[in-house]
């Protein structure tokens, strides 16, 4: 039986960056021990935060090794660093000073990415980052935001902004209609009836085609916009209520990344899990748009409801 299921993939015009922007230039103005280090990517919306604070402001150009080699320099005498580019510049390109500059030496900053899985597919291969998070999963020490709209990308990143540690901050240009509460680990957004239902994670922008697609399935629906830390208490007191050990992940980036965190969460007892994620046996080469890039995945609203009941319904 073929079910229709409508699309919910709701498409903004860049407010998590603008939120980013705007969040950190106004702390600029209040914290100076802060400073932003730009790869090009995003400078002339801090032209006028650059004009105000010159020494905080500053842009390396095209040279990625060098934004986090800065970045590094800088939490070495104790600023807080804000490093920011698109997704595959920020994370996959300097990796090495990633693991080194920052997490070898044991430092502090927070990364702010753009473009996320493939919001800038038109742009080509170079451009995508499907793979960021379990890159940086490989490294100890970082925690982890995928804000699924711009009020939940002011919230965390002000609070990145206050600490010490290593956070990052994955921005898309595709979010959720609604803000959910952020910083409070696994939230229900619905909850099953508790007879042998199952558990749905949705992280971040995936949230509002996960609901949709779940319409009239008796499952607990939880959003995370944190992922690192995974919320383990959480999945566990969830998984009891929903009275069934049945979760399926659905992820915006390689699929299974969390795979590892839900099997830790519930070590002690039977379970099913699944994940939905970007594939990761076949590379997509016809660069088409995000909506296409989706389809291809099944994590438009049809793919998801078909995974989803495929996956429960057993």
């Amino acid at each position: 039986m073929t079910i229709a299921v409508p699309e919910h993939t709701h498409v903004v015009d860049q407010p998590m960056r603008d939120a980013f922007v705007a969040t950190v230039t106004a702390a600029l103005d209040t914290d100076p021990r802060l400073a932003v280090v730009l790869a090009d990517i995003s400078a002339d919306r801090f032209t006028e935060a650059a004009a105000r604070h010159p020494g905080r402001v500053v842009n390396v150009g095209i040279r990625e090794q060098l934004l986090i080699g800065v970045a590094g320099g800088l939490a070495l005498t104790g600023m807080r660093p804000i490093a920011h580019t698109f997704a595959p510049f920020l994370i996959e390109r300097p990796f090495e000073q990633v693991k080194l500059d920052l997490g070898h030496q044991d430092m502090g900053a927070v990364l702010v990415s753009s473009g996320a899985s493939y919001d800038g597919a038109g742009y080509g291969r170079t451009h995508m980052a499907p793979g960021d998070v379990a890159l940086l999963d490989t490294l100890p020490g970082w925690t982890v935001h995928v804000p699924g709209h711009a009020t939940e990308a002011e919230r965390l990143l002000k609070a990145a902004l206050r600490g010490d540690d290593r956070v990052y901050v994955r921005l898309t240009e595709r979010g959720n209609a609604a803000a959910r509460p952020v910083g409070e680990g696994l939230v229900a957004v619905r909850s099953g009836s508790g007879r042998s239902s199952g558990v749905v994670v949705a992280v971040g922008p995936m949230l509002d085609r996960v609901l949709a697609a779940t319409e009239g399935l008796d499952v607990t629906v939880a959003y995370a916009a944190t992922v690192r830390p995974f919320d383990h208490a959480g999945l566990n007191r969830l998984v009891a209520a929903a009275g069934q050990a049945d979760v399926l992940v659905v992820e915006p980036y390689l699929a299974g990344t969390s795979a590892h965190e839900v099997a830790a969460a519930l070590a002690d007892r039977r379970h099913r899990q699944r994940s939905l994620g970007v594939g990761r046996e076949t590379e997509l080469r016809a660069y088409g748009d995000p909506a296409d890039h989706d389809r291809a995945y099944g994590l438009d609203t049809a793919g998801i409801a078909a995974a989803a009941r495929e996956f429960f319904l057993v």
